[in-house]
């Protein structure tokens, strides 16, 4: 079901977003790519109710959207950025680092988290670039990220050599 990415949609659904990450339920913090830029840019948005599986635990008196939600949420616009890229697609990731992470206002049920990812590198399987989620007008947090693709890391591992001078 690949999409042609050649011919750009406005919007990009739960599908195709599954097409390119790995992410699934309960831990995929994504709905909607809004907007697509192979290896450039991704917006996209995370409608909360109060359904989620982590409110009733945080807290069930006052329901608020836990950081690493938040923080999973961003990181999953931000692959697409890279994993949108046909070559790229489906690949398994991981963090690298998360850098200058800032919580400015409290995500609770009912509201839309919308996210802006901008891939600023990307090479030898390394991504870094920069997220902002906003609520309505606010900013809600932003980070800056590393994200690698452990498949390309382990190609540019050195080989390692036996005592003889030969490579296992």
């Amino acid at each position: 079901m690949s999409e042609d990415l050649s011919t750009m949609k406005s919007s990009y659904g739960i599908d195709f977003i599954k097409e390119c990450q790995r992410n699934r339920f309960p831990l995929l913090f994504l709905d909607r790519i809004t907007q697509l830029s192979p290896g450039t840019s991704a917006d996209g948005l995370k409608c909360f109710t109060y359904n989620e599986w982590f409110f009733p635990a945080h807290f069930e008196d006052n329901p608020v959207v836990p950081g690493f939600v938040l923080l999973e949420s961003m990181t999953q616009t931000f692959i697409m950025t890279f994993l949108s890229l046909s070559e790229y697609r489906g690949q398994e990731t991981a963090f690298l680092t998360i850098r200058e992470a800032r919580f400015s206002r409290k995500v609770i049920p009912g509201d839309v988290l919308s996210t802006h990812a901008e891939l600023e590198r990307f090479r030898f399987g390394i991504a870094e670039g920069r997220v902002t989620g906003h609520v309505g007008e606010d900013i809600a947090c932003e980070v800056k990220l590393s994200v690698g693709i452990p498949s390309k890391l382990l190609g540019l591992q050195p080989k390692r050599r036996t005592p003889e001078g030969n490579t296992p």
